[in-house]
């Protein structure tokens, strides 16, 4: 079969396996134009066997028409990839599937001027793909109706392994993530000071200082990070919706449940809205931007530990489901869809 075109703008390390399944199952090509990018980890090469071009943005409209390609594949990245890898695409007569992140629409002037061509990409891809249900009920807004989900995941075998460091008698409470106003910390912050918990760590894996009483670990890698979660009774994803950015998704609850940990995550995280995160199961949801509601969860869970071990026990079953090959399935769904509709409009012309 002809090789399916995928572009993107990086490989981060959280994603090489599932673009290892993805081609396993189907056969993919990347594209990379590289760019700014929102990972926690700079961008890695693609993985072995997997062909892959460095191309710039304006590149990607020639790469379109000029390749033998069974499919193309274009995300939400770059200022013009989507836009120039769709229209070649119509051109060419190539079914195009639209890999969507957004849930709500950023509050910045680019953004807005795009909408109307965005809500054309949407209904006139051949399939989009989603992160879950609260993308997909927002790509169906604006018009999409061939949607697939492709479920966040990563290297659950990895997460999972038994770490080095385990729980102790006090309560542990756990931030990753960089020190950006969209991922709430100033929020946890504040809501740490008002829990005024007796016998309990707050501790930051990615920011370099902390206010005292908060311990600072600056930034881990894979394996220490692992080792992090693994001393956590509890991680905090307290991300908050600015202008620019509203979080996709956030691969720290899927790694941090790997070792147990129960989540609080504000409302304006996709894993919570896209349904990993479910409120009372294995974490807690709290509004975006309220210290005093995430100063309560806190509370809760450091008062009833062993309810906060029940939500992490549940949270590692539920991450099970979130795997690379849901994720290459997702995208293999769409495009089988999307090939059985071209060749039964073939065969009926």
């Amino acid at each position: 079969m002809k090789p399916v075109l995928f572009i993107t703008g990086h490989v981060p390390a959280s994603r090489r396996g599932a673009y290892a399944a993805l081609h396993e199952r189907i056969g993919i090509e990347l594209a990379l134009f590289g760019g700014p990018h929102q990972h926690g980890a700079p961008p890695g090469p693609p993985p072995p066997g997997v062909p892959a071009r460095q191309v710039s943005q304006r590149e990607i409209g020639e790469l379109v028409a000029a390749g033998d390609w069974s499919a193309v594949i274009a995300g939400t990245g770059g200022r013009i990839a989507l836009p120039l890898a769709w229209r070649a695409a119509r051109r060419r007569g190539l079914p195009f599937v639209f890999w969507a992140a957004l849930w709500r629409t950023p509050r910045v002037a680019a953004h807005v001027a795009a909408l109307a061509l965005m809500r054309r990409i949407y209904r006139e891809a051949d399939a989009v793909v989603t992160y879950g249900p609260h993308v997909s009920a927002y790509v169906a807004r604006h018009g999409a109706s061939r949607i697939f989900v492709a479920p966040q995941a990563v290297d659950n075998e990895f997460w999972s392994a038994a770490a080095p460091a385990a729980r102790d008698a006090s309560f542990n409470a756990g931030f990753a993530g960089r020190d950006d106003p969209a991922k709430g910390l100033a929020v946890l912050l504040e809501a740490w000071r008002m829990a005024a918990l007796d016998d309990a760590t707050l501790r930051l894996a990615g920011p370099a200082s902390a206010p005292a009483g908060v311990v600072a670990e600056g930034v881990l890698d894979a394996a220490q990070l692992r080792n992090f979660y693994a001393r956590c009774d509890v991680v905090v994803v307290p991300s908050v919706a600015t202008r620019r950015f509203i979080e996709p998704w956030g691969l720290v609850v899927n790694e941090a449940m790997n070792q147990a940990c129960a989540i609080v995550a504000s409302d304006a995280v996709g894993a919570a809205a896209g349904g990993l995160v479910a409120d009372g199961r294995n974490g807690l949801i709290v509004p975006a931007r309220d210290p005093e509601a995430l100063a309560q969860a806190l509370r809760s869970l450091a008062g009833e530990r062993e309810r906060c071990a029940q939500l992490g026990l549940t949270g590692s079953e539920d991450v099970g489901a979130y795997t690379f090959e849901a994720w290459a399935g997702g995208f293999e769904s769409a495009l089988e869809a999307v090939w059985r509709s071209a060749n039964a409009g073939r065969l009926g012309s």
